[in-house]
């Protein structure tokens, strides 16, 4: 179906389907057209039939800012869902401007999740029987790597030590510790896995990304750890981190993370709100 066919001012459910196919065909990451479709979504039936325009998009980005339960960020993501709707759409007049975001200086601490935290969260899956969540987590862990790159995970990899990726029209070589190779190793022969991903969910399909984070907020309690810290982008958070606090290496660190821009692994390095005014402290500017 051509665009012309689907430009229509009513956002049916043809119409998404439609949107859906093109966000694919752009290559998009799963995890991005599901976000995309869920905002779009929220903006259709926020529309109640009616059809789209510039003047009701702008309502709904102040129907958001209104509620005040959600951070900028949340906000400029549904923003720029609908956005690329309407570019979609060939309705560009009805784009609004995302909002304006200060760079931060201090990360709040209150959602970081500790190595001793981490540490336990392994030890409540292997208790509860189970070792492929564990797995899974120490994988992203030790590697940096994004939830949704797990599928790159294969006994090959396992065996050559190194997993090549190719996301996001990017390829690039994760080198694998010696340690995780040889317990993915031995999870595989356990599970009778001689080649292709380690880590299968129902059907001898890979885990999806929502599988490992409800699987993840599963041993939340067990481990007395706040479920408001344990999703598997925060593996990749910590890992950053940790790796950064070694070797103070941020150009490495952004090759491996697989970061176009520096700016981006930055934001997972700020000083916490403690130290930033530990700092300010030492300046000694208050008699």
């Amino acid at each position: 179906m051509r665009k012309t066919e689907i430009a229509s001012p009513k956002l049916t459910p043809a119409l998404l389907t439609a949107f859906e196919r093109h966000l694919r065909l752009l290559e998009r990451a799963d995890s991005t057209v599901e976000k995309y479709l869920n905002y779009v979504r929220e903006f259709a039936a926020f529309l109640d039939g009616n059809p789209v325009s510039k003047s009701a998009a702008v309502s709904w980005k102040e129907a958001l800012l209104a509620g005040g339960d959600l951070s900028t960020s949340t906000v400029n993501l549904k923003l720029a869902a609908v956005n690329a709707l309407f570019t979609f759409l060939g309705r560009t007049d009805c784009k609004v401007k995302l909002l304006q975001v200060q760079r931060r200086m201090f990360r709040d601490t209150s959602r970081d999740l500790s190595r001793e935290e981490y540490l336990r969260l392994i030890d409540a899956a292997r208790r509860r029987g189970n070792e492929r969540l564990a797995l899974v987590m120490e994988t992203i862990c030790a590697t940096g790597i994004r939830v949704s790159e797990t599928r790159y995970i294969t006994v090959e990899a396992a065996r050559s030590g190194r997993a090549v990726i190719s996301l996001k029209g990017k390829i690039r070589t994760i080198l694998l510790p010696g340690k995780l190779c040889r317990k993915l190793l031995k999870y595989a022969r356990k599970q009778k896995i001689a080649a292709g991903q380690v880590f299968l969910g129902r059907g001898g399909m890979g885990m999806s990304r929502r599988q490992i984070w409800a699987e993840m907020k599963s041993v939340c309690e067990a481990a007395g750890v706040e479920p408001t810290k344990v999703f598997p982008h925060n593996l990749r958070h910590l890992f950053a981190r940790e790796y950064y606090r070694r070797y103070q290496d941020v150009v490495k660190l952004a090759d491996i993370l697989g970061h176009s821009n520096i700016s981006t692994t930055r934001i997972y390095l700020i000083s916490t709100g403690v130290e930033h005014v530990r700092q300010m402290e030492r300046l000694g500017l208050v008699s």
